[in-house]
Formats: structure tokens, sequence, C-alpha cells
């Protein structure tokens, strides 16, 4: 612990300072964070994110917001990877993103800061055991849903601290590919915008969820 004590001495004199700790100015984000109200998100999963967002802000007031409200977006897909010549797949991919939006809580409520978030996970398909596959997604969604909380939450957080709005995903900015397997029709060949890992999925042969377990 003594040895820890001179770094610690440094990295205050570098300007670093912990996230959730306080300025000297007496901002203390931590309990900003606890004064954010989050509110209702529609669907199953989305229920989920919205648990996962008042967990991690610090157990955000479920009552009437009085300091912050916090509205977001999700979207939740799955995808079938590593297609086997059956033209089943040995492995479900897991996505979700948000757009969060911070507003004061006011009769006309002013935006303050926005963003985005997103994370990847996904979990090995077994189609003899459809429970375990119908188990194992949800649990997966959870992941997903507890991830893009804590991205969340540290974003809202930075903003507390600096103010500075953080980087926001644009879908125009990513690339566009002719789809193959797409009919043409009047404005020519249908597109795909490439996937959160950059690469279409007629590229790697992944489609719909498999059996029917599409994200609410």
């Amino acid at each position: 612990m003594r040895r820890a004590l001179p770094l610690l001495l440094l990295l205050g004199g570098c300007g670093f300072q912990p996230l959730y700790g306080q300025q000297g100015s007496g901002v203390d984000a931590a309990q900003q964070l606890q004064d954010v109200y989050v509110a209702n998100i529609p669907g199953r999963a989305g229920q989920e994110l919205r648990l996962a967002l008042q967990e991690t802000l610090g157990g955000a007031s479920q009552q009437a917001p009085e300091g912050y409200t916090l509205r977001v977006a999700p979207g939740f897909g799955a995808q079938s990877i590593d297609i086997h010549p059956d033209n089943t797949s040995g492995r479900m991919r897991e996505t979700g993103s948000a757009h969060w939006q911070l507003y004061t809580v006011a009769d006309i409520p002013v935006l303050l800061a926005e963003g985005d978030a997103s994370t990847l996970d996904g979990i090995n398909t077994q189609y003899e055991q459809y429970f375990a596959l119908t188990l194992n997604h949800e649990t997966a969604q959870g992941r997903v849903a507890k991830t893009l909380a804590t991205d969340i939450a540290q974003q809202v957080a930075v903003w507390f601290r600096s103010h500075v709005k953080p980087a926001q995903a644009n879908m125009q900015d990513r690339a566009s590919y002719f789809d193959p397997n797409g009919m043409p029709t009047a404005n020519g060949q249908p597109t795909q915008k490439a996937g959160p890992d950059g690469v279409p999925a007629a590229a790697t042969g992944r489609d719909g969820s498999p059996l029917g377990l599409s994200a609410p």
C-alpha cells in the first residue's frame, strides 16, 4: 500500500482523476448518476436494459424523475453464423445497440447530451436441445443488456465530468454492398449495410436468427 501511494500522487499531478470521484469544484459524478431517472423501455429486452441501467447508475429512482431523465432507444438482433453444409449454423451472434438521450426534468425538457453504444455476444446452437437453446439465448440477451448499460452509464458519467458530448454512430458512414439474394427493383439492385463487425450478412452466409428466436 505504501508503494502505491507515490504512484497515486504522480497520477494526480498528471491530471488523472477517477471517473466517479469528486472534483475540486464539488461535482460528484456518482451522485449525479443517482439523480438520473431511466424512462420506460418497451419490450422484454428493453426492460432488462432498463433494470441494468438502474443498477449501474447506482439505484436511480424508479419513481417520478427529479434531476435528469435518460431516454434509451435500443435495438436487439440475432444472426446465424458458422453455416454448415446442411444449412444449419453452429453459433448465434447476439447484437445490441442503443441511442441514449439525457434530458432535464422540466415542463419543456432540454436535451443535454446524447450518444450511442453497441456490443456483440454469442452462443453455440444445439438444435436437438430447443429449451437449452432458448435459455442460452435469453442469457446472452441479459449479458448484452448489462454491457450496453455499463457503456451508457460511463458515457453519461463522462458528460457529467466534462460536458463533452460522446461520439455518435453514423449508419451513413458504413459501407453498402449489393445484396445478391435481393430481387432487383425499379431503383436497381438492393443494397445491404455492413453489420456491427464491418461485414455484411451475405458475405458470410449468415441470415436471421435460427428457430424463429428473434429478439423482442
